[in-house]
């Protein structure tokens, strides 16, 4: 065989592999539900029908809730299982998205890791430290990626003031941030019974306010300090509502102490509106995050209001983002909103504000 002929094979041969890579990544992610509680399901569900992902399996332990959720009329009956390890065999996905219980969440990975199935669960990863450092154990000896979703990762406004902040040097060195989330209530907004038993149980949930919206503000802390963790964290967790919230807070406030900012996250089901703001104070001036599309930009008396554009492809959708860091096309780098380093932390800061609130003292971080 002559040179040339050798050439032109090699050429057809590196041709069919990029063929058949490009046409791997257009196909749909194999996508696996475990779990059908979580209120916040309907993400899966409003987006079935777009075809970035298809839904290949679906588990839940509970009879009736496996036959009486929002997906039975998407996905074939026979998908559905009450069995995780069979399901997981016998669909094969590449992804599995947990929306049951937060304590679930490591039984979850503990499935998916051995066999090689990557995982995102919805805020936070886990109810403690010791699940945390499990899951991410697991993550780290197979080689998945454990991915934790939060709304607030989607807002064109809070990258726009990491942007400010990190590569403009827009309001100097951040001296302090208020970050304010939640709503007046899950009951009280009508949140589903299957959702609200585990979400106010502290051991299915972690505790009540100060896991469900606390979580936030730790991730986005973590995430404008590149990774660092708080020197301390000092907490007081209240229950405003005991009629109706007996076994969790439904009020918390955690206070981050930074070498050289304070970090106040004030976490509630006790607000009168629904809300996701963040206030970021510097040296220089201050940045207002005041919805996910709508923000103000401040020094001395000039504000300047400010409508970022949208977050780019495939960074504008938790689903987006999934299929694009599980085929490879983006790297998830650890300081990075849903990466499992930034999660550690996030679920070390709520379990020392926990214990900050039950003994009245600040908890020192190793």
């Amino acid at each position: 065989m002559n040179k040339n002929r050798i050439f032109l094979l090699l050429i057809l041969l590196v041709s069919l592999v990029m063929s058949l890579s490009a046409q791997k990544q257009s196909e749909p992610l194999r996508l696996a539900v475990a779990g059908v509680s979580h209120g916040h399901i309907w993400e899966v569900v409003s987006r079935i029908d777009r075809g970035d992902f298809t839904v290949v399996g679906v588990y839940e332990q509970d009879d009736f809730l496996r036959k009486n959720n929002g997906l039975v009329d998407k996905v074939a009956n026979s998908k559905f299982y009450g069995d995780l390890s069979r399901m997981l065999d016998e669909t094969k996905p590449e992804v599995v998205v947990a929306y049951g219980s937060i304590y679930d969440h490591l039984s979850v990975v503990e499935a998916c890791a051995p066999r090689g199935i990557h995982v995102m669960v919805e805020k936070p990863l886990a109810v403690n430290k010791e699940h945390a450092t499990r899951i991410t154990e697991l993550a780290r000896k197979h080689n998945i990626k454990v991915l934790t979703n939060y709304e607030t990762t989607w807002y064109s406004t809070n990258h726009e003031a990491y942007r400010m902040i990190k590569e403009q040097g827009r309001i100097g060195e951040i001296t302090r941030i208020n970050i304010y989330d939640g709503h007046e209530g899950p009951i009280e907004i009508g949140c589903g019974k299957e959702f609200t038993d585990w979400l106010t149980d502290p051991v299915l949930n972690g505790g009540g306010a100060v896991i469900d919206f606390g979580c936030y503000g730790a991730n986005l802390a973590t995430w404008l300090f590149d990774g660092e963790k708080p020197l301390s964290v000092y907490a007081v967790l209240k229950t405003q509502k005991p009629d109706i919230y007996p076994k969790v807070d439904d009020d918390a406030t955690i206070m981050l102490e930074y070498p050289k900012a304070t970090v106040e996250i004030m976490a509630s089901w006790n607000w009168p509106m629904s809300r996701k703001d963040m206030h970021i104070y510097g040296s220089k001036g201050y940045i207002c995050q005041d919805t996910p599309t709508a923000m103000r930009v401040g020094k001395g008396n000039k504000v300047d209001k400010l409508e970022p554009a949208p977050l780019a492809y495939p960074y504008n959708d938790s689903f987006y983002y999934l299929k694009a860091v599980v085929r490879g096309d983006i790297p998830l780098e650890k300081t990075d909103l849903s990466s499992i380093d930034n999660n550690l932390i996030v679920v070390e800061i709520l379990q020392a504000a926990i214990e900050s609130a039950r003994t009245g003292c600040a908890v020192k971080l190793q």
